[in-house]
């Protein structure tokens, strides 16, 4: 539970420069890669982070398909592929503005999960220390997790939704173009960085309320192997009530939604913008072809994922331990593109937010290195 209060700065740190580079350089992440640094590195990243944005989205499909059995009794393919389908089209057939609002309303039933974790009536002394005493060990299996868990908070599709939503925001009113785009005032940044507070501290509270109700529920009775997420929530219901394991269900589907539409899209979105090609969610399909065929391309693997038999909580810890390697080139990036007069202007980053740029950009890397470092101790 401490890394959840441990990750709220950074997350904010990374999620900020990711706006301010897309409101200044009038820009998405990977649009401004390739304008300003060599094409060999463009392509080494976009395979990262692609191919991490795929493997979550397919587990994520997994895990929501696996949630909805718990109220409908259809064969968990036929509703991986569903779920696809229905997101597909919002997609597709949807406006951004439609996409925005309906994420808005969906990150309100992530409360579910404070509600689960008051049901779960956990330990209070034990809550306390969990939270404010961190614990570390030097082996593999712990540094695996960090490793994931700083994948899926500070993972690369954050800083690339980010900054092309901000792009997003601007193309709704009209400025089609970088020029038109580019530039930012200190109004706008600050109300930015409102915003962006706010969202981390929703984000990383709903994160240690996961934990909070799986941890002092599941683990506290033994069952630390649960493959699925309807395994999750059925093994609630015994120890915690009905309505917390119901409640932890509703969780994972709503996280769903919200989440396999950033990993498809974002992944649309990197590569599109690598080869030059149209895209964005503002475009109708027939306008920007390419990026909608990109974009059901991932949706369709994602969902072939599925059809190979792996077991999604495993996959949702891959998925986040290849973003948690993916993540620090692509933050290193980021402070170098944020400092660079040349694409900020004199919207360069002050001392302060250097500072929590550099110590993230340092923790995320010692972490992976560790892990890589455990693999051949």
């Amino acid at each position: 539970m401490w890394t959840a209060p441990v990750t709220l700065p950074m997350m904010f740190t990374v999620v900020y420069l990711s706006s301010k580079l897309g409101q200044v350089s009038g820009r998405g992440l990977f649009h401004a890669i390739r304008d300003f640094y060599p094409r060999w590195l463009l392509w080494t990243v976009l395979v990262g982070v692609v191919t991490g944005n795929t493997i979550e989205a397919a587990a994520d499909l997994g895990g929501m398909a696996a949630a909805l059995n718990l109220f409908l009794p259809v064969p968990v393919p036929v509703l991986v592929a569903a779920v696809a389908v229905v997101i597909f089209a919002l997609q597709v057939l949807g406006s951004y503005m439609l996409i925005r609002r309906v994420f808005r309303w969906l990150a309100l039933t992530l409360l579910a999960y404070v509600g689960a974790a008051l049901l779960a009536q956990p330990d209070l002394l034990a809550t306390l220390k969990g939270t404010l005493i961190p614990k570390i060990e030097f082996s593999k299996e712990f540094l695996s997790i960090i490793v994931a868990i700083i994948g899926t908070t500070l993972s690369a599709y954050l800083y690339t939704w980010q900054s092309n939503e901000e792009v997003e925001e601007e193309i709704a009113e009209g400025k089609t173009t970088v020029e038109e785009r580019r530039g930012a005032s200190d109004r706008e940044l600050r109300h930015s960085k409102l915003e962006i507070l706010i969202g981390m501290t929703f984000s990383n509270l709903i994160m240690y309320f996961v934990i909070l109700a799986t941890g002092s529920t599941l683990y506290t009775h033994g069952q630390t192997e649960i493959e699925t997420a309807a395994q999750a929530a059925e093994a609630l219901k015994p120890i915690a009530g009905d309505a917390a394991g119901y409640l932890f269900a509703a969780g994972i589907v709503s996280v769903g939604f919200l989440a396999v539409p950033v990993m498809t899209t974002g992944a649309a979105y990197d590569l599109a913008q690598s080869i030059n090609i149209k895209g964005s969610l503002n475009a109708r399909a027939r306008d920007a072809k390419s990026f909608y065929v990109i974009m059901g391309i991932v949706t369709v693997v994602a969902v072939s994922l599925n059809f190979l038999g792996f077991n999604p909580m495993k996959a949702l810890v891959w998925s986040g331990i290849v973003q948690g390697f993916s993540t620090p080139p692509l933050l290193l990036l980021i402070l170098l593109m944020t400092n660079n007069r040349k694409i900020m202007g004199g919207q360069v980053n002050s001392r302060a937010m250097n500072i929590m740029g550099w110590i993230t950009t340092a923790v995320i890397f010692s972490a992976s290195g560790g892990l890589v470092v455990s693999w051949f101790v």
